[in-house]
């Protein structure tokens, strides 16, 4: 009885230490919450048809009053209206554009929101920005400003944030739809229904630890605390063990061609990248280095790399690259493995044995074959028709083998079917952003989910030994959580406390 008393109050302790914690950084939060008015060009930069100048604040109103000379009243909300943009203090015309009237909270920001249409030419844009400047209460917004304010004001959680950054700098296709979805809330909600079923056994623990003595708390509590935490554990390990997909489509996949020297790695290069980026010639060891570049292919985004062609040799510079390769390859989402179609064995039976080793002496021994590489047999145009068949033929068989394709990037024969298993191999890399629940898309997310994990464990260490340790596991997890979103705090598990259960009533 001494130690339940003792362990109940030293939780209790602990509890009312998050609180004031708790109020102490809300108190901190709202201190730091910014009172001046910000402004800043909201569109690209450089010259354009038009561009968007954005004030935030409490004086954004006033701002657009002394700007677009409105004596009478403001625009209605959401509603453009045509003005001469002026000086406040010389009352010199600089542009003729649309103004709009965005009131708090009902804005990007949850602040009154002023926005001036203009023409996008710098001199127009920096006398607008000039002219904000010398009213008094508004300053510069630093970057990103606009965005943190929205956050402030609940309006974006913290994976809207990055979602919005993402779409931002979206390049192809698959990161548009991802980091659409994213944006919407998708993986907000996701890791928000995960924090609201741990919120719920946290608060069913500690109201049994605090409660349960005076039979004020109904059977059966931790019995569905030990259902609900495995199941929401296997959850976010299952989310967890997407391959990185996610992160993959978010940074570009990483795709690196290799082979010996000679085998035409440096032309595919050229063909992919449809512009001479790299070196070719009969010598071989032309190349010595790494070539990158950033490709779009299929609506993926793709960081191909050419590499030196991969032997034995005394030259201590090409030895260099040689090695550069091979670490590229260790680090490659995916290989391309060119080979001289012209080396392969004369008899077509002996042509699998060969790419066997081929590939041992390419890749990492770690390697999956299936996922992680493509065989291109390049040179076909040197080949009979009658011997390539064969060889297709043998390799269809052949049921270990690595996806192959077999072209010529001289003739560009067979270059379609190639793309179009490039392009399927990078699909199954990324995923389908639009398709099953959204992808974990940030190493950081990752970090806090693996930490929410091991958090758990320590529920099940000390579930039977000391249950105020237990809790403390799921409030680790329940932290872990709230840091993807920026949703941290002790006042919701109050909340849901004295909401399920009817204490002193």
């Amino acid at each position: 009885m001494m130690l339940t008393c003792c362990r109940r109050s030293t939780f209790l302790l602990n509890r009312e230490g998050l609180r004031l914690g708790f109020r102490c950084a809300s108190s901190a939060s709202s201190a730091a919450e910014p009172a001046d008015t910000v402004f800043a060009l909201s569109s690209g930069q450089g010259r354009c048809g038009v561009a968007v100048v954005r004030v935030s604040g409490p004086a954004a109103a006033g701002a657009l009053r002394s700007v677009a000379g409105l004596s009478c009243g403001l625009p209605a909300p959401r509603t453009a209206l045509l003005r001469s943009i002026v000086h406040p203090q010389s009352k010199e015309v600089l542009d003729r554009g649309l103004v709009l009237w965005f009131p708090g909270p009902h804005s990007f920001t949850g602040e009154d929101i002023a926005e001036f249409h203009i023409h996008g030419g710098p001199a127009v844009i920096t006398g607008v920005l000039q002219a904000l400047g010398s009213l008094p209460g508004l300053r510069p917004a630093e970057a990103g400003e606009f965005t943190r304010r929205a956050f402030h004001a609940g309006k974006l959680d913290l994976t809207e944030v990055e979602g919005l950054g993402d779409l931002i700098h979206a390049e192809t296709e698959a990161q548009r739809r991802q980091a659409l979805r994213q944006m919407a809330g998708d993986l907000g909600r996701l890791y928000n229904g995960w924090s609201e079923q741990l919120k719920r056994c946290l608060a069913h623990v500690e109201a049994f630890i605090d409660f349960s003595e005076g039979d004020l708390i109904e059977d059966g509590v931790l019995n569905q605390v030990d259902i609900a935490v495995p199941q929401l554990q296997m959850e976010i390990e299952k989310h967890l063990c997407d391959e990185r997909k996610g992160e993959r489509l978010r940074s570009g996949v990483q795709v690196v061609i290799a082979g010996s020297t000679n085998a035409g790695k440096s032309s595919l290069f050229n063909i992919l990248c449809q512009r001479p980026a790299a070196i070719v010639s009969s010598i071989a060891g032309t190349t010595r280095d790494v070539v990158e570049t950033s490709l779009d292919i299929g609506g993926f985004p793709v960081l191909l790399s050419d590499t030196a062609g991969l032997r034995d040799t005394g030259d201590c510079v090409e030895r260099e690259g040689v090695r550069r390769a091979r670490q590229m390859v260790e680090l490659a989402d995916l290989t391309l493995v060119l080979v001289d179609s012209m080396q392969l064995p004369q008899e077509p039976q002996m042509v699998s044995g060969f790419l066997s080793e081929y590939l041992k002496n390419v890749l990492p021994s770690a390697k999956d074959h299936e996922q992680r590489c493509v065989l291109i047999l390049n040179k076909s145009d040197l080949l009979p028709k009658e011997h390539i068949s064969m060889i297709q033929n043998i390799l269809t068989q052949t049921s270990d083998m690595a996806p192959v394709s077999i072209l010529s990037c001289h003739s560009r024969e067979g270059l379609d079917s190639f793309l179009t298993l490039l392009q399927d191999r990078l699909k199954t890399l990324c995923g389908d952003p639009l398709a099953g629940s959204p992808s974990l898309t940030q190493t950081r997310h990752r970090a806090h989910l693996q930490k929410c994990v091991d958090a758990l464990n320590q529920y099940y260490q000390y579930r039977d030994i000391d249950l105020a340790l237990a809790a403390e596991g799921l409030r680790l997890g329940l932290s872990s959580l709230g840091r993807i979103t920026g949703k941290v705090g002790a006042e919701d598990i109050l909340d849901v406390i004295f909401r399920d259960f009817c204490i002193g009533k």
